[in-house]
């Protein structure tokens, strides 16, 4: 009896799994949605978009992938859509390292956890954050304005997108790994920040590319150093925070990921269409014009990445007492 239940139990599974098998060898065959937390025309959506189209192709031309946004909670909103998604592969998420590994030191309620919840596909790109100051500070390098913090404990301020994104992180490590104070103003986008940083209400800011460049050039305000290991070939001529703060380093980066669960194959197709797409010479010329750089990885390199990336920023969190807003 045990015996004939088994079978027929093996019976009964075998449509389920064909169907699976047959879902999987078929995908996609319908419109993937990515998911970004932040509003259209960040940079995060900017990049993504450019994306989209060329992984479209990349994953046969056939089924549509589409930019949807789902801005709030410093990305949470978003991770929490696609946590609850099925693992189908239809809907992924461009995350951040504000929700992918700032959050979870920042939120104590913090519905999910990204390492747990998510299935890593790989990393996208770097985005280069520049650190600036108003035209009318008379800092004209990163050390005068160290020894101008120095001189004035909490005197000097800096704006950024909000609590926990890269903007914040710079100011938080330059603070630390500099022993100076200064004061966080955080800004409910980069656009008001970097307003108020033009119009001399705030002493600098780690601005994004995007945002930052074009008043560069205008000469409304001034680059002082760049928060990634090495000079930018974007700005060759504007010194590495790192030349003189040793160990400096706040990368701006994205990267996709899946529900949990997301079936192997499935994972394997994505990251190989990713991969694909990052190779693009093109590509990697659109993305260099908004101050990004092209960031291909494994999902097995993701995966090791935010847990470095997440034990880095958080003793820096807990000493900056940072509290989500």
């Amino acid at each position: 009896m045990l015996q004939r239940r088994a079978v027929l139990g093996a019976a009964l599974a075998l449509p389920a799994l064909a169907g699976a098998a047959r879902a999987q060898t078929d995908y996609p065959d319908h419109a993937i949605r990515i998911i970004v937390g932040f509003a259209p025309g960040g940079a995060t959506d900017i990049t993504t978009r450019l994306l989209a189209p060329r992984l479209q192709t990349a994953l046969g031309g056939i089924a549509p992938v589409v930019v949807e946004n789902k801005p709030g909670g410093s990305g949470n909103v978003a991770t929490q859509a696609v946590v609850n998604a099925a693992p189908d592969g239809y809907t992924l998420l461009m995350g951040t390292i504000s929700a992918l590994a700032i959050n979870p030191s920042l939120f104590s309620d913090l519905p999910f956890n990204p390492q747990a919840d998510l299935t890593p596909i790989g990393l996208f790109a770097d985005v280069l954050n520049i650190l600036v100051v108003p035209a009318d500070r008379p800092w004209k390098s990163l050390p005068e304005l160290i020894a101008a913090a120095r001189a004035r404990p909490g005197a000097l301020n800096y704006s950024s997108s909000g609590i926990g994104g890269a903007g914040h992180l710079g100011g938080a490590l330059l603070d630390h790994l500099a022993g100076i104070q200064t004061v966080h103003i955080p800004y409910r986008g980069g656009g008001p920040a970097m307003t108020d940083l033009v119009s001399g209400k705030v002493d600098f800011s780690f601005a994004t590319a995007p945002t930052a460049l074009p008043l560069i050039e205008a000469g409304k305000i001034r680059a002082l150093a760049v928060p990634t290991a090495r000079r930018s070939t974007l700005l060759p001529d504007v010194p590495a925070v790192a030349e003189t703060v040793p160990s400096f380093e706040v990368a701006n980066w994205y990267a996709m990921l899946g529900p949990k669960d997301l079936p192997k194959p499935i994972v394997t197709r994505l990251s190989a269409a990713l991969q694909e797409c990052l190779r693009e010479p093109a590509l990697a010329s659109d993305l260099a014009q908004h101050g990004a750089e092209a960031r291909p990885s494994t999902p097995e390199e993701l995966a090791a990445f935010l847990r470095s990336e997440t034990e880095k920023w958080r003793p820096i969190l807990k000493s900056s007492g940072a509290k989500a807003e």
